[in-house]
């Protein structure tokens, strides 16, 4: 991750377990690779991400990126477990990417959230989100930037949920998005 500024310093930590009434919110561990990786080549689930499903090399890139930036900043995106089936049905949580955004929306973490499509509807990513986002507000309180595509309904109401404000429309890679930002807790 090339970034013109200095990361802010945080404090290291292990990867905290949270649980609602419905999901666990927990790090990913090395036997849920396989389970990632087969969530990513789903096309469902990239159509509002990117649009392309991930070869295994990309989803395993992806896996051990997540692990690092834990390492690195101290938050980072957790596994989403139904606690009935205990299937990893997603993820959510924070990271850093270089998007060439502007000085003002690059310089904070972005907020992403994702499930498979035959959870969708339940009320599961505004439950795992919340939960993520209460976290961060209580550890790291910070102001997020979330990228949506602009025909995501469902993701557009999330983030409107969790007190999210469209700032702007932009590209990013060659596909229109609509930037959000939350200013904190």
């Amino acid at each position: 991750m090339a970034r013109s500024h200095k990361l802010p310093h945080f404090k290291m930590r292990s990867i905290p377990n949270i649980n609602t009434a419905r999901l666990s919110l927990r790090g990913m561990r090395p036997d849920d690779f396989d389970r990632y990786a087969h969530i990513w080549s789903m096309p469902e689930v990239v159509r509002q991400i990117g649009g392309t499903p991930w070869s295994r090399g990309q989803a395993w890139t992806s896996f051990l990126r997540n692990a690092g930036h834990w390492q690195m900043t101290g938050f980072g995106q957790w596994a989403i477990v139904e606690q009935g089936s205990r299937t990893i049905i997603g993820q959510t949580g924070f990271f850093y990417v270089d998007r060439k955004l502007d000085s003002e929306l690059g310089a904070y973490p972005e907020a992403g959230w994702m499930l498979t499509p035959d959870v969708r509807g339940k009320g599961y990513a505004y439950e795992a989100a919340k939960a993520a986002h209460e976290w961060l507000d209580r550890v790291i309180p910070t102001k997020l930037v979330a990228v949506v595509a602009p025909g995501n309904a469902a993701s557009v109401h999330l983030a409107k949920a969790l007190n999210y404000q469209p700032v702007r429309e932009a590209e990013i890679e060659g596909r229109p998005v609509v930037l959000y930002l939350r200013s904190g807790p």
